[in-house]
């Protein structure tokens, strides 16, 4: 096989996630992605909700999402149990402060160390950014219009306005950027950043699946 990790980086409402689960399948991949928080926060020994805070800005989308779908936090949510194959005792103790450099450069490491492992779809976390230098792994963007992304998320759930939705999403794309451009320096993503890309607004799920497979398996 010419990859052994494909890397799927994608904006909201965009379909990354239908087309990550699907290509792992196909390929007889592992599907990756609160792996990598939870990979970085065992190496250091923390709570994963820090590493997860270091990487994700608390925007507009997140809150609204939160506010949705999130049941309220408990005093048992905030000490994180880890399974008993952990490196690490399974009680995590009260978070303490870790410089934010310290925790992107755990979050890159588990990265790399997934990829080294082989075998994984990667999704989200801008893999293809902190792997752009590997030949052996597939970048691909999916990506959709504006009006689709809203159009995906009002339709089947109207508890909020379109222009609410709308404006999640834009938040959320300004997160994105910022998170390219705090981690990689990287203050235009463009299409040459890829190997491949995917517009859902006329890409299917199955169309999309089917390029990457082709892509990966070539």
């Amino acid at each position: 096989m010419a990859f052994r990790v494909v890397c799927i980086s994608r904006v909201t409402a965009a379909g990354g996630e239908a087309i990550g689960h699907a290509v792992s399948e196909r390929l007889g991949f592992r599907y990756v992605d609160d792996e990598v928080i939870t990979l970085a926060a065992e190496t250091a020994g923390i709570d994963p909700t820090l590493v997860e805070n270091a990487e994700h800005e608390p925007g507009l989308f997140a809150r609204l999402m939160e506010s949705l779908v999130v049941p309220p936090r408990t005093p048992e949510h905030l000490i994180a149990r880890r399974p008993a194959n952990a490196y690490y005792d399974d009680t995590v103790p009260p978070p303490m402060p870790v410089a934010r450099d310290e925790l992107r450069r755990l979050i890159q490491g588990a990265i790399l160390e997934i990829a080294r492992r082989g075998e994984a779809v990667i999704v989200a976390h801008a893999a293809s950014f902190a792997l752009a230098r590997h030949p052996d792994v597939l970048r691909v963007c999916v990506t959709a219009s504006n009006d689709v992304r809203v159009g995906r998320l009002w339709v089947p759930n109207k508890l909020v306005s379109e222009d609410d939705y709308a404006r999640a999403i834009a938040d959320s794309d300004r997160e994105r950027q910022r998170y390219l451009a705090r981690f990689y320096d990287v203050n235009q993503e463009l299409p040459t950043h890829y190997d491949l890309v995917l517009n859902t607004d006329r890409i299917r799920v199955d169309q999309g699946v089917a390029a990457i497979v082709a892509a990966a398996t070539a």
